[in-house]
């Protein structure tokens, strides 16, 4: 019998799942519950190729997840599954790797939630909700954090008072952990090198986007900090930033932190820049017809990710290639050859034909023969805490 693995991903008003078989590596059904918490919330389910979608009776998570439990049943797949695994963006110093849910994991997510507050109380909603709906399985946290858990205290420490990181948490923690592993060891498949013995640059690049320097199959620096909102510029999100912005716009602006916090997160990077879109896309198009703000927002997102790029070589001491990854990374021939154009002098030079054909799912290197190595690889966050979820369910089930 087929043993599959539930992945969930729970926001405040969404919910993704996909129902996964750990040991073949393949997906049976993906889906998404929308709008959850309004009116018109609604669910689709994605199987053998064609799409179910149902509006939600019950618009809330608890609606969505017995709306899964019932589609699952219907089809008979209720019983192959033997465990739940949650995505859960912060877990503090606390865990350092995926774990068994129990009451103190519960209580430690709780705790972290003051880090994340727009997503530690969604996912634990979730697990709860999972917990009602399919009780008896275990269930196992894959925290975004983690990964990252294994940096050095110059990589993760702020200049500020150290009663800060002591009593408050205040030090960086970094995020997209997840893609972040999964990638640097399908690169070092890919390039039949160990991954023990490797030097990565990755950048996960999507409407948030990050950096990270993994050595040796270990992160040891990345460019999100505290918070997703320091490092790269994003969709909606400035990057990195003077802090002394937020006193300055306060008085111009006669608002308070919160009110500077979300022109950074919301208003800012390539859509404040553009004034016209946060979608790479669309931006890559209007540029295309001489859309001066699509232009600047492209050129300036590039040249940020050129030098965080640059900068993460330092904590590796050399670089055996530069991985991209993510909606952007994975789709995006034009701004993959503006950043390898100002690395060159890493050694990278592009094969343009070959990052041309690097899009909608196509994998594999995109620089030439002899220069440092350049690959575009597929990310699978939901395969990694899939894998991450068997391992530890394994004698459960």
């Amino acid at each position: 019998m087929t043993h599959h693995t539930l992945v969930i991903n729970c926001g405040s008003s969404s919910l993704k799942f996909a129902l996964i078989d750990a040991a073949s590596q393949q997906t049976t059904v993906t889906g998404i519950a929308e709008k959850l918490g309004l009116a018109d919330a609604c669910i689709s389910f994605k199987q053998d190729g064609k799409k179910v979608e149902l509006t939600l009776a019950q618009g809330d998570h608890a609606g969505a997840m017995k709306a899964i439990l019932s589609y699952f049943d219907e089809r008979g797949l209720t019983g192959s599954v033997i465990a739940i695994g949650h995505r859960v963006v912060h877990g503090g110093e606390t865990f350092k790797q995926s774990t068994l849910i129990d009451d103190s994991v519960i209580a430690a997510i709780e705790d972290c939630a003051r880090l994340a507050p727009l997503h530690n109380p969604a996912h634990l909603l979730g697990i709860r909700t999972a917990m009602e709906c399919f009780p008896g399985l275990p269930q196992v946290a894959v925290f975004d954090t983690a990964f990252h858990q294994s940096m050095p205290e110059q990589a993760y420490l702020y200049a500020v008072p150290m009663a800060l990181y002591r009593e408050h948490g205040v030090r960086r923690y970094g995020f997209h952990g997840t893609s972040h592993r999964y990638v640097t060891a399908e690169a070092a498949a890919m390039l039949g090198k160990p991954l023990a013995e490797s030097a990565f640059v990755c950048a996960h690049l999507g409407n948030g986007a990050s950096v990270a320097a993994v050595l040796n199959g270990k992160s040891v620096d990345t460019s999100m900090g505290l918070t997703p909102l320091e490092g790269l510029v994003m969709g909606t999100r400035s990057g990195d930033i003077d802090p002394g912005i937020f006193g300055y716009l306060a008085a111009e602006l006669n608002t308070d932190v919160q009110g500077v916090s979300d022109i950074l997160n919301k208003q800012s990077g390539l859509l404040g820049l553009s004034e016209l879109s946060s979608d790479c896309r669309e931006l890559e198009d209007a540029a295309a017809a001489g859309h001066a703000g699509a232009q600047i927002a492209l050129e300036v997102f590039a040249y940020r990710l050129a030098k965080q790029i640059a900068a993460m070589t330092v904590a590796l001491g050399r670089l055996d290639a530069l991985l991209f990854t993510g909606g952007i990374g994975e789709n995006s021939p034009l701004l993959r050859a503006k950043v390898i154009k100002l690395l060159g002098f890493l050694g990278l030079a592009l094969d343009p034909a070959a990052n041309d054909a690097a899009f909608r799912g196509k994998a594999g290197r995109i620089t030439r023969d002899g220069s440092t190595p350049a690959l575009v690889i597929n990310t699978n966050e939901e395969l990694m805490i899939a894998l991450d979820t068997a391992a530890l369910c394994e004698p459960a089930a």
